[in-house]
């Protein structure tokens, strides 16, 4: 009752680029790799940041348990 999935082929466009299609690829190319690095750039950034607030709450959370010992005993 299952038939098999068939796959659609179309045929390869060549698309013929002009020379502003060219330069207007150029600068986007360009802005895409200006991206990354400021991308990258910010990422680095952020990890610095949630390892500083992650090793903060881990100490606050070590602080309020001994206090909690301390009183308690």
């Amino acid at each position: 009752m299952t038939t098999p999935r068939r796959r659609i082929i179309r045929p390869q466009t060549t698309s013929v680029t002009s020379p502003d299609n060219q330069h207007r690829i150029h600068k986007l190319r360009a802005r895409l790799q200006g991206d990354r690095q400021d991308f990258a750039r910010w990422l680095s950034k952020l990890k610095r940041a949630f390892h500083v607030v992650e090793k903060t709450e881990q100490r606050i959370t070590r602080l309020e348990r001994q206090i909690t010992k301390l009183e308690g005993a």
